[in-house]
């Protein structure tokens, strides 16, 4: 019985050497009508008796699939595309859309750079958020995705995954609290100093986790600055802690995996499984393949019979030991270096035996996309904290482990239900609304997340493409450059020089441009970035000075020559002079997606003053309660401002000017592209009002939208 489940388990990781991913066919939806039934019994057991809000129509919910799954309200084009699909199968039909959209992959990354706090200033961090875009957008299962954060060695951006253990500079302690934390929802980290004071943690249980990062230490060369994880020899996590005894007594403490697996694999969403890893390899035998089976089984027989023997003081069974033994093969020579030891906590945090795993997982992308976690806070599982509807929650898990985990299918699953596709509760008092939310009855409020509400205030407004005419918008501004000179020649550069286009002789710094000589601000912009292009610049330069199998420096002869250039370079005296030239510019905005942006913003960006965190202390999450400095940004800020602006490139300008103008119709219009709704009657007249009192039809327009940018309707989702 062993030996073929080792096989199956060896073929399926030379499957995942090449990175096959198969994207399930089917919607799911009979998944979601199981779960809704599951919930519906357990509120029953519970005592609920309230009848549940009914389920929201057609156009809230395809408002909230596009800023749940793509991170933006839908365009009017697309409103109306979704209009003329089949009122029967139109939910679902968008969803399969959207899932496959490239933007499902940059909304879903930012929810994977929240969990795993992967900071774009941090060591690794911008090549660890581009391969989680790239794992998002191939549906890498979560398993696997998982594994690989945790056991990577290598350079910092030349091997991606590392960028979760650098997050913490490498630091056991740190990381033991973060994996226990992020990927099993339980927090042990106030055992550290201390037993837990309101768990069954112990400080030694704490230092037993930490032994499994014991041996990684963060390593930076002196000449090139080049930082990368590797493991010792030694552990650094040592029992008794620091002050408790003599250092003589101190000695490393054996690593132990304080979560209890299932005893048994036969648990039938397991076997469903190994079933579906079975036919991923069988259908892809025309993939190029890693060492055969054979070969990798020949590796294993000595740690199989050594694990028959019962030469293991832990007690895994045997399948699960060979699993963790073939994962430490090099069947791909492109992978970089495991450490030994967190391979083997990987192993076993990743275990579909392991429940932890599975529940904390579900229960985040449950919160995400319901509003409250199961368990909340989301990342608290304890004997304290119990789930609100344990077997809800145990049988998305298992769903979740049995399609192997697949988020995609698990968003599928949860939007497809009944708790998400509900209305709010509306016309009963607040303790019923209350019954109704905490017994996933009725939809709780919730607010769009930053990225969501600066990309749909860009699609509102028509800002990720040009909207107005050529020539329209000319606006005097004072350009600075800075320009770098050799002393010798200071005298000698010519203005005119200085800002001649296209001209690589001097280098210019250049400043931001300013109308009227106004300083300018940055607070809501976005710098697209290119994750494809991250990943592959960051992976190329890993080959340039560190070997990540051998983790070699470079040579004595390489760092000498990259010496003497840096202090030639030093040795250089340069002076910079100032240029400031008053030009007319044509002020034509395009903003491109916050989700594209480096990560966390700048303290004072729109996206951190809306709830987004800088992503450095463990269990921090987002702040979704309003503020002043949120409300002044939405009536002053720029992109408010710019969005509202009626450009003439816009549908709606042809609806305000000419001989076929028709201002019900911009109304109308209006009230489609900012809410994703029609007006009601009321509503469709004090806006004509608002529109026919500006200084011109188009001035009108402008202030209603900008009224509606700044109603609570636009930021929360219906």
């Amino acid at each position: 019985m062993v030996r073929p489940f080792i096989r199956r388990t060896a073929s399926f990781l030379s499957l995942m050497a090449v990175l096959v991913t198969v994207i399930p066919t089917s919607p799911g939806e009979e998944t979601a009508k199981q779960l809704s039934s599951v919930l519906k019994s357990e509120n029953a057991e519970n005592g609920f008796s309230q009848q549940p809000a009914p389920i929201a129509d057609d156009h809230a919910f395809l408002r909230r699939v596009y800023v749940d799954l793509i991170g933006r309200i839908p365009t009017l084009d697309e409103i109306r595309a979704f209009e003329k699909l089949d009122a029967t199968t139109r939910r679902a039909e968008i969803v399969e859309k959207l899932l496959e959209s490239e933007r499902f992959a940059d909304t879903w990354t930012v929810f994977y750079a929240d969990m795993l706090r992967l900071r774009s200033n941090a060591d690794g961090g911008s090549a660890a958020i581009a391969w989680v875009h790239k794992a998002v957008r191939e549906n890498t299962p979560y398993d696997q995705l998982a594994y690989r954060f945790i056991s990577a060695n290598g350079k910092a951006g030349a091997t991606p995954e590392v960028g979760f253990i650098l997050g913490d500079n490498a630091d056991p302690m740190a990381l033991a609290g973060a994996t226990a934390q992020v990927f099993m929802g339980i927090r042990v980290a106030c055992a550290q100093c201390h037993d837990h004071p309101f768990d069954k943690w112990t400080q030694k249980d704490f230092y037993s986790l930490a032994a499994y990062f014991g041996k990684t230490r963060r390593m930076e060369t002196r000449f090139t600055n080049t930082i990368y994880t590797t493991d010792t020899s030694q552990s650094t996590v040592l029992w008794p802690p620091e002050g408790m005894s003599d250092d003589a007594e101190r000695k490393p403490l054996k690593p132990q995996f304080l979560f209890t697996l299932a005893k048994s694999s036969d648990a039938e969403y397991i076997q469903r499984l190994d079933r579906l890893r079975d036919s991923l390899v069988s259908s892809t035998d025309s993939q190029p393949k890693g060492p055969s089976v054979d070969d990798i089984l020949s590796a294993l027989d000595d740690k199989v019979d050594k694990a028959a023997r019962g030469g293991r003081e832990n007690s895994f069974d045997v399948a699960s030991e060979a699993k963790r033994d073939a994962r430490r093969l090099k069947i791909n020579a492109g992978m970089a270096s495991e450490s030994e030891l967190r391979s083997e906590l990987a192993d076993l945090v990743t275990d579909p035996r392991n429940t932890y795993f599975s529940r904390a997982f579900v229960n985040r992308v449950w919160g995400h996309l319901i509003g409250r976690g199961i368990v909340e806070p989301v990342d608290d599982f304890s004997e304290s904290n119990p789930p609100t509807h344990p077997k809800t929650l145990n049988f998305l898990a298992e769903e979740f482990v049995a399609s192997g985990y697949d988020l995609k299918s698990l968003i599928r699953t949860i939007i497809a239900s009944e708790p998400y596709q509900r209305a709010h509760a509306r016309g009963v008092d607040e303790a019923t609304q209350a019954e109704l939310e905490e017994a996933f009855a009725a939809t709780a409020a919730r607010r769009m997340p930053s990225e969501v509400i600066y990309d749909s205030i860009v699609t509102a407004g028509h800002l990720f493409e040009v909207k107005h005419a050529a020539g329209q918008n000319l606006r005097v501004m004072w350009q600075q450059s800075r320009v770098a000179k050799e002393m010798e020649e200071a005298e000698a550069v010519v203005e005119d020089r200085s800002l001649a286009a296209g001209n690589s002789e001097p280098k210019m710094e250049m400043k931001a441009k300013t109308p009227d000589g106004r300083p300018s601000y940055n607070l809501e912009s976005a710098i697209e970035l290119d994750f494809d292009s991250v990943l592959k610049k960051s992976q190329s330069a890993g080959q340039e000075s560190v070997s990540i199998e051998k983790m070699q420096v470079m040579s004595r002869e390489e760092l000498e020559a990259m010496r003497m250039q840096q202090e030639d370079q030093e040795r250089r005296n340069v002076e910079f002079i100032d240029r400031f030239v008053k030009t007319t510019v044509d002020d034509n905005p395009k903003f491109s997606s916050s989700f594209r942006m480096a990560s966390p913003a700048a303290p004072e960006h729109f996206l951190r003053v809306f709830g987004q965190t800088d992503r450095t202390q463990l269990g921090e999450h987002r702040d979704n309660s309003p503020s002043m400095r949120q409300a002044l940004m939405m009536l002053n800020g720029r992109l408010t401002h710019e969005a509202s602006r009626v450009g003439s490139l816009e549908p709606v300008h042809q609806l305000l000017i000419g001989e076929n103008a028709d201002p019900q119709a911009a109304v109308q219009l209006a009230y489609q592209e900012i809410l994703t709704r029609l007006p009601t009657a009321e509503e469709q007249a004090e806006a004509l009002t608002i529109v026919n009192e500006g200084n011109s039809q188009l001035e009108g327009m402008a202030d209603l939208r900008w009224l509606l940018l700044n109603c609570d309707e636009f930021r929360f989702l219906p």
